[in-house]
């Protein structure tokens, strides 16, 4: 255990040493003189010896304090080096990202370029996993996941909503066999996404076909896929219509890529989030992120619910 002074005592030898005046200590700490003066008179009782001569206007250190004064004003030079350098690791660095493959490869990396030059002290790591992550145990920084935003213990964030509908190549739209209508579908390949186990109930294309009123097509055939990156790249390559998520996809959307050959799409209690431990929700490099893909979001144009989930 170092047996120190008390810190603002420290301080306040320091200014008044610097400054050789208890006024102009006073005003940089925004303390008053009086309590500079009993400062000092702690840090002298703590070591046993003067500090300071005082004598009509006038204020002079006495040996003890010159000797004291400029190793004490380098110490606190490299704790505000220190304090400088913890702050950087927060602002700058690594910042490791785990998120849902279609989410990252279709809708995130198209814009990551964006943060970094907003923030080139921070390198991104995009770790793209549909794995059950341990923040502290996988080095994770942030998870962005599709779900119900039951997240126990963590910080939620809720990004988009989820609506499911089917997208298919233009080629399509004009082919031998045109999708003009819902009932078209029974002429071309139907493809499938295994949502794997998840909360609840996913839509299908089943439901899909229910809700358009073309109950007479065999939805069970097609491929299927345990991605939707699979399946949307099945989807680009015209092998058939797939049921996608419609928020990943924009960018395929907007250069004409993808089409949507209906409007009609289901909506889910599922939706996209931002999921982070709550110790360090609020770390510069963290919230940094997190504003700039709400952000990114917003822009987009896509459907989100404002706020915060607290699980």
């Amino acid at each position: 255990m170092r047996k120190l002074p008390p810190l603002n005592a420290l301080r306040a030898f320091e200014a008044a040493g610097r400054h050789l005046s208890f006024t102009k200590a006073a005003d940089e700490l925004n303390v008053t003189p009086a309590a500079i003066s009993q400062q000092i008179r702690t840090l002298e009782d703590f070591i046993g010896t003067p500090l300071f001569r005082r004598v009509t206007r006038a204020l002079f250190l006495t040996d003890t304090g010159q000797e004291a004064l400029p190793l004490l004003a380098e110490g606190f030079d490299r704790l505000e080096d220190a304090a400088d350098r913890m702050k950087a690791r927060e602002t700058a660095g690594l910042l490791t990202v785990s998120a849902a493959p279609s989410f990252a490869a279709k809708w995130l990396v198209h814009r990551l370029h964006r943060f970094q030059e907003q923030y080139p002290d921070i390198n991104i790591r995009l770790d793209a996993t549909l794995n059950i992550i341990d923040f502290d145990r996988d080095r994770v920084d942030i998870a962005i996941r599709f779900g119900l935003g039951k997240y126990p213990g963590m910080h939620v964030t809720h990004l988009m909503n989820e609506d499911i509908g089917p997208v298919c190549s233009p080629e399509l739209m004009n082919g031998p066999k045109p999708l003009r209508k819902p009932e078209d579908l029974q002429h071309h390949t139907l493809i499938h996404v295994d949502w794997g186990a998840q909360e609840e109930v996913q839509p299908d294309w089943s439901m899909w076909l229910k809700a358009a009123g073309a109950e007479n097509i065999d939805a069970r055939k097609g491929p299927v896929f345990t991605t939707e990156v699979l399946a949307i790249e099945a989807a680009l390559d015209s092998h058939g219509v797939a049921l996608i998520n419609q928020s990943i996809i924009q960018q395929d959307l907007d250069r004409g890529r993808l089409v949507r050959p209906y409007k009609l799409a289901l909506s889910t209690n599922f939706g996209i989030h931002f999921v982070c431990p709550m110790r360090t929700a609020e770390m510069p490099k963290i919230a940094a992120f997190r504003e700039w893909i709400l952000t990114e979001i917003e822009q987009s144009g896509l459907s989100r619910t404002k706020g915060n989930i607290i699980a």
